[in-house]
Order: structure tokens, then C-alpha cells, then sequence
């Protein structure tokens, strides 16, 4: 129940110590049920947000120069009481860049996308049953420098867009009623690399909350060792302690099996002093596990536990798999002991709608879409991805090289290469570690030193995958990094490839980069003018090599242990073969939507062993062609082609494994098919059918139901088709997008690399055929999402989506700014009232003291004390309609603002006091004077704040 006011507008003093007694209990509550249970709350949603930077006057004065050097009194939007009212409210993983314009002035390598300054701000509250335990801010990916501060205090600086960062927040936080402010400033005018990286903090935030003795972040390392046969994994387990004594624990491992069972267990002690960490090291046993396969990707939980006296205090735990690989100098790489070609692909993290804040389930889409392609290994280039992509790969069955960005060895750097490491390395799909990407200093003497000290570092924390690079030149130096690599990889230069075997025989080698083959999705004549590159796998970069050239070359080489192709999927920026109004890439095997080109089927063919695969080019839509011969090709692994048109026999051939099949056809409308054989005997089909003009809208989801957790998202594909219900290959036309209910749209797009629409939006044109709309399920919602699409004279389409009730979120409540004047200033004890308003000089650090609330006055002779405090005052509470709440005051008391008195307190017994704040200024200076009754204590003995509306 709410308590009513006194006539002075105060709180009654016993009603609001009811309050906070009831407050007291609830927080108590929560503690009983969460003791010993560590907690890893989502940060997500509720960020406030300013594009641009915001100018900070000059510095001038003593008093300012003294103050902004002070921990807790950050300036401008860094600062805990800076006023954000009129910003923007965003939910995370957000990138700013891909809502803005295209714009022919902006960096070509960053996709003619303006990136700038932009400003992050979040609120929260703690508990005060969290006062003692640790407190992590986690930051999963910021592009591309950011500052971090806490409650005005700068707690992290970084200087990668691709690097996370576990930050121990536990001493700059405040609990209870009292308001936490994170502010994160973001500089995206730097740039890592030479495509489109976005803007903003783009990947996930959390907030993790465990006992003040716990397993650290990434401090499980688990990596199963097989040794004559027989399986063990030793796991270290690191413990760090943020208590204020030394502590004794217990620390159990299980390790749990794909089925759920417990299959070995271990137990260590574990001492840690205060402020400091240490580690327990168990070997466990493991009987005849199941292996970890591209087929069955078999993951082991391991599930660490920490118990003191009392009994449970933390436990963490990491997935892990059973597998053995090796690179060989001459017959290439081994995984589980079979010889295994690395089907890989290279790809950066944007996609059409959403630039790089790709929702956790529109990478599983791309993933699949790449597995389903033959894909068995991804480089992440060239950067570390998000945790939950290599969480994909694991559980895919996807092999991963585990890309670094920075090529440096300065302190700055080497943390982020450690970080990559101690967070992957008990990652099943991760064969490689790679150092650097295409560095100029790669043949020098000095590129070794950088790179022998990189693999030191890699080796000291993951003894047991091998170290390689990408790289375009230096692979002859008499001193150069690829002495120092393990493994070498070579980007493009295919007539290197036996030079370099011949002149390292003992060090393995595989493609780290080729291809850069050129396709717009399907298209069919080549037309420089309008920067449309033909489909038919015939153009490619000049230091590159078509789709199936470039397979040729590794598979014609034995020792080479395979390749990773440029790219897996078009991306925004490097527009390569053409420029502006180009902006994303040609080279992708699939393009933004993850739709598939022709590359695709030719992958496939040449990738794809256990069942046929038979794909037919180009679409039979050429009105006005007739009788002109059509090239046609068709993408298969099938040794034998026919081509039938219309039911008659117009050609057939044996298929050359690389070149596969390729024919010239007099076009007439109707049906092209193709029908391959082995051995005289049919193994599939395909064909392509003239369509009518477009009739109506499809909408096809990927998946029937998403979770209603703000989170989940679908891609839905836009086609259409004609009254037959045939597709329209060559449909351009636009298409119009309207949700209702449990679910929105949250980006568009169509796959062409010269479309300057906006990904942010209700519309989208068809790309010779194809769109998508991704549509996503609204936090705390379910029921249906009903997503309808409308084209002009077309019959339009709907889709009805189950949006399923994701019941409790772990995520941290958002919570409201409190206006709290901090950095009180308190005036020595004084026989006599002091006057208000007077002045103090700007250097006068000394006279009267500092500190916030309670400030409190001993009894003594000298009655008079003043406090007084300078603050900004936000705009939605300075609209004449806030109170100043003095929770308690002991003494009688006047309280001034800005020199106007507000009112007084005429009694000397303890208790609030609750004045109106007109309208005024956005900076406040607030004076109270104190008067003690004789022999008793006085002052500010309880909170000061600003509050919104009726008290």
C-alpha cells in the first residue's frame, strides 16, 4: 500500500522504513533461492542509443580540471547522471551503419556506408543480496574501438571490433534502490579490415553474477589426448577469488556423455588467496567415447562444480568432443584417422537485412545452407566470430580455422590472440589457429620474430593444434613467418604449390584462400555496363581461378590438404569486379540471403560423394530468343548427361569430372530437362520450365515456429509464380510487407551486390526471382506472427508463423535513470546560520569536505552546517512537475536551489522532506542548511533524489 503524505509533503518516516524493511525481505528471498547458483543474465535488450558524438566544452578552470580527473566523474554521455532522455531506444545485437544511406562518398572497402561515432547507455539494478559476489560485464563484439564506463568510471578500453571482453565490474557497483548507468562509447571510424565490418555493438552483452570465489570465464580447459589407444581428458579449471580472505574449495568434474550420462568424474582441492586465482588440474579416463564426426558430431558436456563447507558455490561447464587429426607433409589432412580433403569455404559475418548484428538463428541458417553445399570446414575471416557461430560449428560438424586478426605482438594485441584461444580451445571443429591474414611483413625477418612469439603464445595455451597464416608472398625468404608456422597456408598462388613442397617436404600445406570466381545470381549474359557478371562459372579474378579450376589444382595435389574458397557468401564492401553503385561483392558461392548461386551446384558436384547431384542452367525464360542457341550447362557428379527439350533428345555427353557439361540449345519455349546415368542406368533429373507472366506472391519460411524471446528469427523467402504455379526466375518486380501480432520485420533484402534499398524496411524488389524478409518474434510474446507480402497485380501472399512462449528470460530487468546528486560539498561546523549562496573559489579543494549522502554532523558547540551539490538535472525531470526527496534529515533545515529557497524542515527530530523542483536550468546547484538540536547528531542522513511526477 502506498503511504500517504504529511502536511509538509514528507514521507512518514515509519511508512518508509516499512518500505524498506519489506524491500529487505524480498531481496533476502531472492538470495535463499539463487545461493550457490551463478547466474548469466542477458543484457540485450533495453540500450539507450546516440548516433554521433557529443562535443564536451573546453576544460577551463581549476575546479573542472580537478573534477573530470576524478574515478566516478566522467564527463558527458560517459557519465552516470548524463541526461539521455531523448535518445533512442535499441535491443541489442544492433549495427547502426547498415540503417543508414548508400552514399558514393563513403569507403568503398566499407560498402558506401557511413559509420562515425556512436554512443550506447543502459540501466540496472542490483539486489543488495548480490553485495560480495562477483559481478562480470561481458561484451561479446563492439565494432570497432569502444570505451566502457561504469557509474562514470572507465572500466575497459579496446581496440578490436572482433575481440570480447569479460570485465570484473564487482567494484564500481552500487545496490539496492540505487541506479547502475553502463556507458559504452563506440568509434567506428576506425576500421579493422578492408570490408564491410558495420557499426555498434553488434553482438551480445551479458551480465554474469557468481559466488566471490568462482571458476573464471574461459577457465576450463578440456581438451580429450588419445595415447596408445586410450582416451583421457585432463581438465585445468581456473578459480578466481574477488573475496576479501583466502578461501578452501572442492572442485568436482563430471564429464557427461551425448546421452546424458555421467561417464567420469574427478574431485581436486582448490586454495585461493583473496584477489588472487588458482588452478586445480584432474585427468579423467575415458572408456571407448564416441568420436566426433563431420556426420555425427558427438559433444561431451564437461560440468565443473565448486563447493566450500557450506556447499555449492559456483560451477561452470564447456562442451568438448573425441576426435584425432593430423597434417601430413605429403598425403594432407586426417581427421579420425581417414583421409579428409578440407571442403572449406571463407567467409565474413554480414547478411541482407541486418549487416553484421546477425541474429544467433540466422547464422544457423547460413550454416546449414554451407553443410548442405559439402562445406566440412569454414574460415572465419579474418577475425574471431561470435561464440555462438563456433557453438554452430561444433555442433554441426563443421572444422573451423580460428582466425586472429591483428598481426601484432604489442600487449594490447596478444590479449586478443590469448582471449581467442582460451575461449576455442576445447572446441572440437578447431584444426587451426591462424595468425594473420595477407601481412606485408610476412617474408621479412621481422614477420618471423612477430610470428615465432605469436605461436609461443598459442602453444603455451593449446599445445595441440598447429599454427598457420594466410599468406600472398614471402613463402621463399631466407627469413620470413612461415618458418615459424606449423602449418602453411597459401592464398591464390596455385603455381607455387609443388615449389613450395619441394622446398619444405616436412611442413604441411593447404589453400588458405582461392577461388575469387565472379556470379550475380541468376543472371545469364554478362553486361559490364550494369555490373552483371554471367552464372555459368566461366569468370574469375585475375589472381584467382573458377569454382572448378580452383578445386582442380588441390585435388591434382596430393600433399595439399585442401582449400578454403572466396567466398562461402557475398558481403557488403571490397564490391569486386565492379565499384559504386556496387556495393557488396561478387565472389560468393551463395549471395547475402544465403540463397544459392550456380557455384552452389558446381560445389556440389565436385564436393558431394554419397548421392547424385544433377543441376541444370541457365532458367528457360528467353522471349525473343528463338531459335538462338542458349548455353546451357549442367553441374553433376554423374559420369553421363542427356538433354532433352521438349521430350526430344537435343544432346548428350560424358561428363568431364571439372568441366562437367556444357551445350549450345536453339531455344523454344517449353521444358529443358537433363537426365544423368551410370552405367546405363538413370541416377536423377532436372529441368527447367518456360513460366507465364507472374501471377501470384509465395512466402516460404525456413522454420514454421520461432520463440517468442526477442531473439529468435526466421528468413522468409519472396517468390512468385505463374497461374501454372510455376516459378519466375526473372521476376524483378516490388513487393510490399505487413506483420501482425506476435512478431516484426527486422530487415530485407534480395541478394543483388547493386541494389541500394534500404535493408531497413517494409519493401524489397524481387532479384531475378528471389527476396527475404526476416521476420522476429517480440520478447515475452506468443501466439501467431501473420506476415503478409503484396505486389501490384499480383495475388499476394500469406504466412502464419507459431510464435512459441520462451517462458522466463534470463535477462537483466531494464531499469529507470534516478536523478541522484552526487558530489557533495559540506561546509565546516559554524556557530551561526551560514549564508546560502555563498561562494566558493574555483581552486578551494579543501574548506569543506567531500562526499555523498549520509553526510552526517557530531553533536558539539557549532550547531550550523551547509551541504550543497552541483548537478545536471535531465530534461523529463525538469519539466516543473519533480521533487527533491531528502529521505531523511536529522536537524531542522532549508533547502535551497539555485538560490531560491524551496522550503524548509521546522522540526529537529529526524525524518524526509519532499519539495517541488521547478522548471529551470539543465544545471542545478541544491544547498541545504542544517541547524542540530542541541546535543544531538545532524546532517544528510539518508538519500538525496530527484523523482519524476506526484511524490
Amino acid at each position: 500500500m502506498r503511504p500517504t503524505l504529511d502536511d509538509r509533503g514528507a514521507w512518514p518516516r515509519a511508512a518508509l522504513h516499512c518500505l524498506l524493511a519489506a524491500g529487505a525481505v524480498m531481496f533476502a528471498s531472492m538470495q535463499i533461492a539463487r545461493a550457490g547458483t551463478p547466474e548469466r543474465l542477458s543484457l540485450d535488450p533495453g540500450w539507450l542509443f546516440l548516433q554521433g558524438d557529443v562535443p564536451l566544452p573546453s576544460i577551463k578552470g581549476q575546479g573542472a580540471s580537478y573534477m573530470t580527473t576524478k574515478a566516478g566523474e566522467a564527463p558527458g554521455p560517459a557519465g552516470a547522471d548524463y541526461d539521455d532522455s531523448t535518445w533512442r531506444h535499441v535491443d541489442l545485437p544492433h549495427d547502426w551503419a547498415v540503417e543508414g544511406p548508400f552514399d558514393p562518398d563513403q569507403n568503398r572497402a566499407q560498402g558506401y556506408r557511413p559509420r562515425g561515432i556512436g554512443w550506447y547507455r543502459r540501466y540496472l539494478t542490483l539486489p543488495v543480496t548480490d553485495r560480495g559476489r562477483n559481478i562480470e560485464l561481458q561484451l561479446d563484439g563492439i565494432a570497432t574501438h569502444s570505451t566502457v564506463w561504469v557509474n562514470g568510471i572507465v572500466v575497459n578500453r579496446n581496440w578490436s571490433g572482433y575481440n570480447g571482453r569479460n570485465i570484473d565490474i564487482t567494484p564500481y557497483l552500487r545496490y539496492g534502490k540505487e541506479v547502475n548507468t553502463i556507458a559504452v562509447r563506440v568509434d567506428a571510424e576506425v576500421m579493422e579490415g578492408w570490408w564491410y565490418e558495420g557499426a555498434g555493438m553488434y553482438r551480445h552483452t551479458w551480465l554474469v553474477k557468481r559466488d566471490a570465489v568462482h571458476i573464471a570465464t574461459d577457465g576450463i580447459h578440456a581438451n580429450p589426448v588419445q595415447k596408445n589407444g586410450r582416451w583421457t581428458l585432463p581438465v585445468t579449471v581456473q578459480v578466481d577469488s574477488s573475496a576479501a580472505a583466502a578461501r578452501d574449495a572442492t572442485l568436482d568434474v563430471i564429464l557427461v556423455a551425448p546421452d546424458g550420462r555421467a561417464v567420469a568424474r574427478a574431485t581436486a582441492p582448490v586454495h585461493v588467496d583473496a584477489l588472487h586465482s588458482a588452478s586445480a588440474r584432474l585427468d579423467l579416463a575415458v572408456r571407448n567415447p564416441q568420436p566426433w564426426t563431420l556426420d555425427k558430431p558427438a559433444l561431451y558436456r564437461v560440468h565443473a562444480v565448486l563447493r566450500d563447507a557450506k556447499g555449492e558455490i559456483d560451477s561452470a561447464e564447456t562442451h568438448t568432443g573425441f576426435r584425432t587429426f593430423r597434417f601430413d607433409a605429403d598425403r594432407g589432412f586426417f581427421l579420425n584417422g581417414q583421409p579428409t580433403k578440407l571442403q572449406g569455404v571463407a567467409i565474413h559475418q554480414d547478411h541482407a537485412g541486418v549487416g553484421v548484428a546477425v541474429p544467433d538463428s540466422i547464422w544457423e541458417y547460413r550454416m546449414r545452407q554451407l553443410k548442405s553445399m559439402g562445406v566440412n570446414a569454414i574460415r572465419f575471416a579474418h577475425n574471431a566470430p561470435a561464440a555462438e557461430v563456433m557453438d554452430l560449428a561444433d555442433r554441426l560438424g563443421i572444422l573451423v580455422m580460428d582466425e586472429n586478426r591483428n598481426f601484432n605482438t604489442s600487449p594490447d594485441y596478444m590479449q586478443q590472440l590469448t582471449w581467442l584461444v582460451r575461449r576455442d580451445r576445447n572446441r572440437p571443429s578447431v584444426v587451426l589457429w591462424s595468425i594473420f591474414n595477407e601481412e606485408p611483413l610476412q617474408g621479412t625477418e621481422v614477420g618471423y620474430e612477430m610470428a615465432r612469439r605469436m605461436v609461443a603464445a598459442i602453444r603455451e595455451l593449446d599445445p595441440t593444434r598447429p599454427v598457420t597464416a594466410a599468406m600472398h608472398g614471402g613463402l621463399f625468404s631466407d627469413k620470413g613467418a612461415v618458418q615459424a608456422l606449423d602449418v602453411a597456408g597459401i592464398n591464390y598462388q596455385v603455381w607455387e604449390y609443388e615449389h613450395f613442397h619441394k622446398t619444405y617436404p616436412d611442413k604441411p600445406v593447404f589453400s588458405s584462400e582461392d577461388t575469387s570466381a565472379f556470379m550475380s545470381r541468376g543472371a545469364y549474359k554478362t553486361d559490364v555496363a550494369k555490373h552483371v557478371v554471367a552464372s555459368y562459372d566461366d569468370d574469375a579474378a585475375d589472381w584467382g581461378q573458377t569454382q572448378r579450376g580452383s578445386w582442380k589444382h588441390i585435388t591434382d595435389h596430393p600433399f595439399m590438404a585442401g582449400g578454403f574458397a572466396w567466398t562461402g557468401l557475398d558481403y557488403r564492401g571490397e564490391p569486386t569486379p565492379h565499384e559504386w553503385p556496387s556495393a557488396s561483392s561478387f565472389f560468393g558461392i551463395m549471395d547475402l540471403c544465403a540463397f544459392p548461386k550456380n557455384a552452389y551446384w558446381f560445389r556440389q558436384a565436385l564436393w558431394i560423394k554419397d548421392k547424385p547431384v544433377v543441376k541444370l542452367m541457365p532458367h528457360w525464360n528467353w522471349p525473343g530468343q528463338e531459335g538462338r542457341p542458349v548455353k546451357v550447362r549442367v553441374a553433376t557428379n554423374a559420369p553421363h548427361v542427356r538433354l532433352l527439350l521438349n521430350g526430344a533428345v537435343v544432346g548428350e555427353q560424358d561428363v568431364a569430372p571439372f568441366d562437367m557439361a556444357t551445350f549450345d540449345v536453339p531455344y523454344a519455349p517449353g521444358r529443358l530437362e537433363v537426365v544423368a546415368s551410370r552405367n546405363g542406368k538413370e541416377v536423377g533429373r532436372d529441368a527447367v520450365e518456360t513460366s507465364g507472366a507472374p501471377a501470384r506472391v509465395v512466402l516460404t519460411p525456413d522454420r514454421s515456429a520461432l520463440l517468442g524471446d526477442g531473439a529468435d528469427a526466421v528468413p522468409v523467402t519472396v517468390s512468385v509464380v505463374d497461374a501454372q504455379g510455376r516459378p519466375v526466375a526473372d521476376a524483378n518486380l516490388h513487393v510490399r510487407f505487413d506483420t501482425d501480432g506476435a512478431g516484426r520485420i527486422i530487415g530485407v533484402g534480395n541478394g543483388d551486390p547493386n541494389s541500394h534499398e534500404p535493408d531497413k524496411a517494409s519493401e524489397r524488389s524481387l532479384y531475378n526471382g528471389l527476396a527475404q524478409v526476416i521476420v522476429q518474434g517480440r520478447r515475452g510474446a506468443h501466439g501467431k506472427l501473420v506476415l503478409r507480402a503484396r505486389a501490384d497485380g499480383l495475388q499476394p501472399a500469406e504466412v502464419l508463423l507459431a510464435v512459441r512462449d520462451a517462458g522466463a528470460l534470463a535477462v537483466v530487468p531494464e531499469a529507470q535513470p534516478i536523478v541522484r546528486p552526487g558530489t557533495w560539498r559540506s561546509s565546516p561546523p559554524q556557530s551561526e546560520r551560514p549564508d546560502p549562496n555563498v561562494a566558493l573559489a574555483d581552486n578551494d579543494m579543501n574548506s569543506w569536505a567531500w562526499g555523498d549522502p549520509p553526510l552526517g554532523m557530531a553533536p558539539g558547540a557549532k550547531r550550523w552546517r551547509a551541504f550543497r551539490v552541483s548537478f545536471p538535472l535531465r530534461a523529463d525531470h525538469n519539466d516543473g512537475r519533480a521533487h527533491v526527496v531528502l529521505r531523511e534529515i536529522a536537524g531542522k533545515a532549508e533547502v535551497w536551489l539555485d538560490g531560491v529557497k524551496l522550503g524548509d524542515k521546522t522540526s529537529f527530530a529526524p525524518g524526509p522532506l519532499v519539495l517541488p523542483v521547478p522548471h529551470g536550468p539543465g544545471w542545478r546547484t541544491l544547498t541545504v542548511l542544517v541547524e542540530a538540536e542541541p546535543g544531538k547528531p545532524s546532517g544528510l542522513l539518508g538519500d538525496v533524489l530527484i523523482e519524476r511526477g506526484t511524490p
